[in-house]
């Protein structure tokens, strides 16, 4: 039977997109020695033992649990006090500011669907979390322009023009630019935007009237960077605690926030929409809400979690000082291999690193002009080990790769391991 056509573009499966095939078969040293390792996806094993611990020790399902429940009620009054306790919002969040999804990739495609009619753009910056682009374009029909920052740095204040350019030109094009996402902590700089350019983006989007969308599912994972003491550490301030007053119509802002990143999570997939004041935007998602909810199980033990104060507060404290750990230990080894990287990162699990210089470094017949991210890429596959190439995420000059360093060290440092022998150079 045919399928539809958008469908049929999806049928074929995309050859350079080796993302499940590489979690099917993992390395194992006893079990899968000749498995992959990947470095390449935003995951965060670290504190997993602990978390394993609580959830197992706490989950008491009740019979309401096996219903559709009621409307979610106790898991955005948990949430909604976990918001106010650590994202210092500058107006204190309600369980009626929430609406709450399957991951955050489903509440960003709420809000492209909510904001965005077919065809109207969302603007992001270069480089981005390659995920983004589904989110806004597989299903909702909404499109995404994408702002090159020419050396200048993209979570910088020159940045903010940049962005202007691209609202001008969409406009010029007799296209609706509908919002601006942020990834705040970014993703894959592993940097924290400023109070000051949030500020001025806040005031871009009321200059032309367009939704600000901060993805801050990273907001917790901060740790505190001693390896680059010399260089800027922008900490992190949550959109939710900049007073719109005067500033930007607030109905305008919007933060998403979920379990994934924070507390190790991915699989249990639950994510929200916070939106102070925007009621309308929660009505409107409640008809489609119910396909992509949480399941009564998550959120029993997502609120579980959350109403564990002291649990929470050893918790991300421990985090982040394994999160400094790690970062340590993989900046430690590209100095050593002389590998360019990203100074001055203090969040999220990743180091960018420029693997296509230190390539063409050990391969002077390379010719000039060649595809050195295609090339990198398939030395490292080559050599059974998966890292997220730059080309995924729009990156503006090749040959850059993102590290996830939140795996266990042996785990860690085997992937370590074979990036150094698939770049040529010795051990």
């Amino acid at each position: 039977m045919a399928l539809s056509a958008r469908a049929h573009q999806l049928c074929e499966p995309d050859p350079k997109y080796h993302f499940w095939e590489i979690l099917q078969n993992l390395w194992d040293p006893q079990t899968n020695p000749k498995g992959f390792v990947s470095l390449g996806v935003a995951e965060n094993v670290l504190m997993h033992g602990v978390l394993s611990e609580h959830i197992h020790a706490n989950i008491a399902l009740a019979n309401d649990d096996f219903t559709y429940g009621d409307g979610k009620k106790r898991l955005k009054a948990v949430l909604a006090q976990f918001l106010n306790k650590h994202f210092n919002p500058a107006h204190k969040v309600e369980p009626a500011h929430l609406s709450i999804s399957n991951g955050c990739s489903s509440a960003l495609e709420h809000v492209a669907w909510a904001f965005g009619n077919p065809g109207d753009v969302f603007l992001l910056g270069r480089p981005y979390y390659g995920t983004f682009v589904p989110d806004v374009t597989l299903r909702m029909g909404t499109q995404l322009a994408m702002v090159d920052f020419y050396g200048a740095d993209p979570l910088g204040l020159d940045g903010v023009q940049m962005y202007e350019q691209v609202v001008r030109d969409v406009q010029a094009q007799g296209r609706r630019v509908a919002g601006l996402i942020l990834a705040h902590p970014h993703n894959p700089l592993g940097r924290c935007y400023s109070r000051a350019v949030i500020v001025a983006l806040m005031r871009l989007c009321e200059k032309y009237q367009i939704h600000l969308i901060s993805d801050e599912i990273y907001a917790l994972s901060t740790f505190a960077n001693q390896i680059d003491e010399r260089e800027d550490q922008t900490p992190f301030e949550s959109a939710l605690s900049i007073n719109t007053d005067g500033l930007v119509n607030p109905a305008l802002i919007h933060v998403i926030w979920g379990v994934s990143k924070d507390f190790g999570a991915n699989g249990l997939r639950l994510g929200a929409i916070i939106s102070q004041h925007n009621s309308a935007l929660h009505r409107a998602l409640v008809p489609p809400s119910l396909y992509s909810s949480s399941s009564s199980i998550t959120d029993h033990v997502v609120a579980n979690l959350l109403e564990d104060e002291e649990w929470i507060e050893a918790y991300l404290r421990e985090n982040r000082r394994k999160l400094a750990e790690n970062h340590e230990h993989v900046v430690k080894w590209a100095e050593q291999h002389d590998i360019e990287h990203t100074r001055g990162v203090n969040a999220a699990f990743f180091l960018w690193v420029n693997l296509g210089a230190a390539y063409k470094r050990n391969h002077e017949n390379m010719p000039a002009g060649g595809n050195v991210d295609g090339a990198v890429n398939d030395a490292l596959l080559r050599r059974r080990v998966f890292l997220a190439s730059g080309l995924h995420f729009g990156a503006e000059e090749a040959g850059w790769f993102r590290i996830v360093f939140t795996q266990t060290r042996d785990y860690l440092d085997e992937g370590l391991r074979r990036i150094v022998v698939a770049l040529g150079t010795s051990e």
